[in-house]
């Protein structure tokens, strides 16, 4: 299995060429030129056998004389063109004919040789022709496995860590059981709780209720969650009814549960336990019918880690924990997830897929993705968008693309910082918080080296956002 299943970084397989020539001793002497270069080589001595051959998924080239009996090349390379205009054909032509060779490739041929040609010319020629074919049937691979699974599952993988990983989700969906989840930051926690609730037969007509621990101020979590009746304190005038009883008969997933204040884990505990709710305001008690799926960042189980978050809160929620296994543990699914998300890209842009290109998978097969999932989606934007770096080798730039050639030592630390900015705001759509602690830097240094290097925070921020 390649490294980056199913984006290989070199070409899979033997690399074939078909070789068509009505002359035995120009076809032995080609073949023999081709094969001692490593190539796995059909010699035929007409077209017809040819089309007989060869199929739309045919992965390697074709080199074919333009001038012989019955069937000629320009003819066959029409007829191949048809079944798939992607197949590379080289003509070998006379002086003749090169005219209708240029013609030829006006309409889609890939090259042409004049006669008399030497052997390396031959080589060059149909090396480039096989690294163009696998990059046109990698993409082809790569845009229907997505299509594929885009369609059928929402959690995306082939790797045995995914394979587990969605029986497991099947398998609980219909389980009235609350769920951990842990994982680290974007690995695609609140995917595994839509997926809960999508696969619950039960729970999937009414509503998944998503709320961010973290991202809500202590002050107005309690009414967020629990909801409030009017006059319940200064400034609440109408009736709200919290997350948790709009959860009701659905899933209530809470993201960040390590973050919640220690005041509200009691009264979560409660709801665990008694599944009622009472709002703000009132001693009605509100019997609800949910499910509770919780995400956390760190192991709950470690106390250390733990900190402030109560042990029986918890072991109440500990009856079912999945974990979601980081980006550089499954390597292998880089490729189809990355397929999915270019995808995705390319069709909310409206914009054709663009093909993969050798220094984009590269970076695939050698990038740790510290950001995992939600980097690599980034990432799918970016090069869809057209914004990628394809300078990029193993998560760094490579100083002769970045015209460092000559550069003092300062200057090119100064463009490498640029550039680590440049990838932290493309990363993080210009999200100023996240890039500051994707980089560990004060907010005022921060905009310091943005004004010093020139960069436009705002451009980061990708359209619709």
């Amino acid at each position: 299995m390649s490294p980056v299943a199913p984006v290989p970084v070199n070409a899979p397989g033997p690399q074939r060429v078909v070789f068509v020539d009505d002359d035995p001793a120009l076809r032995e002497a080609n073949s023999q030129t081709l094969e001692l270069a490593g190539m796995e080589v059909t010699a035929l001595p007409n077209a017809r056998a040819a089309l007989d051959l060869l199929t739309a998924d045919f992965s390697g080239v074709v080199v074919t004389d333009v001038r012989m009996p019955g069937i000629d090349g320009l003819q066959l390379f029409r007829a191949l063109h048809e079944r798939d205009p992607d197949l590379p054909v080289i003509l070998v032509t006379g002086h003749g004919d090169i005219g209708m060779a240029v013609e030829a490739m006006r309409q889609g041929a890939y090259d042409f040789i004049p006669k008399p040609y030497p052997a390396d010319r031959l080589l060059a020629t149909v090396r480039n022709a096989l690294d163009k074919r696998r990059l046109i049937l990698e993409n082809r691979q790569l845009k229907q496995l997505a299509h594929d699974a885009g369609a059928t599952l929402p959690l995306i993988g082939d790797t045995p860590a995914m394979q587990r990983l969605r029986r497991t989700v099947r398998h609980l969906a219909d389980a009235d059981v609350d769920v951990l989840i842990e994982g680290e930051t974007g690995t695609g926690k609140e995917v595994v709780a839509t997926a809960l609730h999508q696969w619950s037969s039960r729970r999937r007509e009414h509503a998944f209720v998503a709320v961010n621990c973290g991202a809500l101020p202590e002050a107005v979590i309690e009414s967020e969650l629990f909801g409030h009746e009017p006059g319940a304190f200064t400034g609440a005038q109408r009736k709200r009814v919290g997350r948790i009883e709009h959860a009701h008969k659905g899933t209530l997933f809470l993201d960040e549960i390590e973050s919640m204040p220690a005041m509200l884990q009691v009264k979560l505990l409660r709801v665990l336990e008694a599944r009622e709710v009472s709002p703000l305001g009132t001693n009605d008690v509100r019997p609800v019918d949910l499910r509770v799926v919780a995400a956390t960042k760190v192991d709950l189980s470690d106390p250390a880690q733990r900190g402030d978050f109560r042990e029986d809160l918890f072991h109440r929620l500990n009856v079912v924990t999945l974990r979601l296994p980081p980006l550089r543990e499954r390597r292998d699914d880089v490729g189809l997830l990355f397929s999915y998300f270019l995808s995705r890209a390319a069709a909310r842009f409206k914009i054709p897929v663009p093909d993969v290109t050798d220094g984009v998978r590269h970076y695939l097969a050698t990038h740790r993705w510290p950001g995992n999932v939600r980097e690599l989606a980034h990432f799918a934007e970016r090069v869809a968008l057209g914004l990628a770096d394809e300078g990029m080798e193993g998560g760094r730039i490579r100083p002769d693309e970045t015209g460092d050639a000559g550069a003092t030592l300062p200057q090119r630390m100064e463009r490498y910082e640029a550039s680590l900015i440049r990838d932290a705001l493309a990363t993080y759509r210009g999200d100023v918080r996240a890039t500051l602690q994707a980089l560990g830097i004060p907010r005022k240094t921060f905009y310091d080296k943005l004004q010093r290097h020139g960069i436009d925070r705002a451009a980061f921020e990708l359209p619709g956002e």
